[in-house]
């Protein structure tokens, strides 16, 4: 996929989330080949209120990507409530809405988060 066109979709995906979310923070995330991180952004401000990757904290046995992006959604899920943080938007970027993503979208429901 050429650059121009992965710019392009993460663009206009975020534009329809901001039309629809406005009194929301906005989950972003962002996968590699290996790991999985997210951070929850308050557009509003510019800042990063909380985040969470697998590249600083991995759990100790062997483990499957979908497995990561599970734990690396519990953090995340644990992080927002502590700074009662319950409705956020979704923005998977260029990513489809598939595999890691999905898991790790519903873990977060799964811990009390709503989008």
């Amino acid at each position: 996929m050429k650059k121009d066109t992965y710019k392009k979709r993460i663009q206009r995906v975020r534009k329809k989330l901001k039309k629809v979310s406005s009194n929301r923070y906005r989950l972003s995330i962002n996968r590699s080949a290996k790991n999985i991180s997210a951070q929850i952004i308050d557009d509003l401000n510019n800042k990063t209120l909380v985040s969470a990757s697998s590249i600083k904290a991995k759990p100790t046995e062997k483990y499957k990507k979908i497995d990561l992006s599970t734990f690396v959604a519990d953090m995340l899920a644990k992080k927002a409530l502590e700074k009662n943080i319950k409705n956020v938007y979704f923005d998977r970027g260029a990513y489809k809405y598939h595999g890691r993503i999905k898991t790790f979208a519903e873990a977060l429901r799964k811990n009390g988060l709503n989008f």
